[in-house]
């Protein structure tokens, strides 16, 4: 298993990262039910196989499944050495002051822990009037390093599929940690190495933890595939995930996994260094030729 130090937290993680989205929600690209004993026995026997092959990072969230993802999550890893284990959740939220520590308090009782490594602004996309009231004082970002100062959360950071001001505003703050994009073949707009240009680049040089989301294409790609060559039969799934492999300011890949099956394959995406494409090297060549 390959291992980097995510971002400045000093902390040593696989690069791979186990997704939980896919652990929680039920019907998520395939008939699933976390609450199906079968389902959710399988997603637990992938786990301990993550584990024994060397994953170290788990990703979750307390809105996934309403919770099923994290007590998915909290059953499989309770065997398992604690400081040996990276758990990243992301909070839920409503309008009451105390909905920080709430939905910490929630997700540590159902991940059966003390404490989690990250804990993590859980959004899609957010405008400037929301920045501006996470980053003010006394505003959401100030409670989740209050709640790090008391030892129930280790590291803080925010998640964004979009690559708008807010995400350029949380960056330049300074107090996030780490950030999680979503990035991938279709999806680019955080990293444009030719300019250089991106998000990407800017988390890069405050030194944060940087982690990507939706490395397949959430199927999109094997789709558009289809349309072109209806007789295609590759399974492409693991060529996108080592483009995202590829790119050497990621630290954390995640992939959500609910089989034993993709473990083992991604497991082995990420050990095949030698698939790798070298970005910059390679768009540098082919623009100057």
């Amino acid at each position: 298993m390959e291992y980097v130090t995510l971002g400045n937290t000093g902390r040593t993680v696989s690069r791979l990262g186990f997704g939980g989205a896919a652990a929680g929600l039920k019907g998520y690209l395939a008939d699933y039910d976390p609450v199906r004993t079968e389902d959710r026995e399988k997603v637990i026997k992938a786990i301990h196989t993550a584990l024994n092959l060397g994953v170290n990072y788990f990703d979750t969230a307390a809105g996934y499944g309403n919770g099923q993802s994290e007590m998915i999550y909290g059953e499989a890893l309770a065997g398992a050495v604690r400081e040996n284990l990276f758990i990243a959740t992301k909070l839920r939220l409503d309008n009451d002051e105390r909905a920080v520590r709430r939905s910490i308090e929630g997700s540590l009782g159902r991940l059966k822990t003390d404490y989690v490594d990250l804990i993590q602004l859980h959004g899609a996309s957010w405008n400037e009037e929301q920045s501006n009231n996470i980053l003010k004082s006394g505003g959401l970002l100030d409670q989740m390093l209050k709640a790090k100062e008391e030892g129930l959360v280790r590291h803080v950071g925010f998640t964004s599929e979009d690559n708008n001001k807010a995400v350029y505003d949380f960056i330049a703050d300074g107090r996030f940690e780490m950030y999680m994009i979503c990035y991938n073949l279709f999806f680019q707009h955080c990293y444009d190495p030719n300019r250089p240009f991106g998000s990407m680049f800017e988390a890069e040089k405050k030194k944060m933890g940087i982690v990507t989301m939706r490395a397949a294409a959430s199927g999109m790609f094997a789709r558009w595939m289809k349309k072109i060559d209806p007789d295609n039969k590759r399974d492409y799934t693991r060529d996108l995930i080592q483009f995202v492999f590829s790119n050497p300011l990621v630290d954390v890949v995640l992939v959500g996994m609910r089989t034993e099956h993709e473990v083992l394959m991604n497991v082995d995406t990420c050990n095949d260094t030698d698939s790798r494409l070298d970005i910059m090297k390679d768009l540098f060549t082919y623009y100057v030729s």
